[in-house]
């Protein structure tokens, strides 16, 4: 293999549909794992991601996660699905949510009661709101659920909830500190 080509180790692990409880990787794995599937498991403890540093997806569908889920801080992760779960209310699931993965591009939370939609009784006023609110919060959102954040709706929503929250970095520590708006 010639010099100038770097071999890149990375692994895309599916623990989907398993009904665990609870998660062990071993720690070579972790630090190589860029997505994790974790669908349809019954997790209640999620400390074991802090130790995936180079996390960048993570599939949480269908696990009973509710508006108090303790996610660690995991600054590497870009895309998040919290799809089908628990979560009822938005105001505080995203509070922790942005201490946590301030950098989020892809969220989803549908099917969650906490995302209104025509889909479980939510109206279209609802859903906008929703998706301003949440837009109003993460910067970086490219994209909320299955539609991509329009240049339009971002400035709409910083009309609506005004600027997105200010995070300072706490000195030397690796989490992110809310300092509020």
């Amino acid at each position: 293999m010639p010099s100038s080509i770097v071999e890149t180790k990375w692994c895309r692990i599916s623990l989907a549909h398993k009904n665990l409880n609870e998660i062990n990787i071993c720690r070579e794995l972790e630090e190589i794992i860029v997505e994790l599937d974790l669908t349809a498991n019954k997790l209640t403890e999620y400390g074991f991601l802090s130790r995936m540093i180079n996390l960048e997806t993570l599939v949480l569908d269908n696990n009973e996660l509710t508006s108090h889920a303790n996610l660690p801080v995991t600054n590497s992760l870009r895309t998040l699905w919290l799809n089908h779960n628990s979560i009822n209310n938005i105001g505080v699931f995203l509070d922790n949510l942005l201490t946590k993965c301030p950098d989020l591009e892809f969220l989803s939370m549908m099917d969650n009661p906490a995302a209104p939609s025509y889909f479980n009784g939510g109206t279209f006023a609802q859903y906008q709101d929703y998706r301003h609110y949440v837009i109003s919060q993460f910067p970086k959102l490219k994209a909320l659920d299955d539609t991509m954040v329009t240049a339009n709706e971002r400035q709409e929503a910083l009309r609506i909830y005004g600027k997105t929250p200010r995070l300072n970095r706490v000195k030397n520590e690796k989490q992110y500190k809310y300092t509020g708006k």
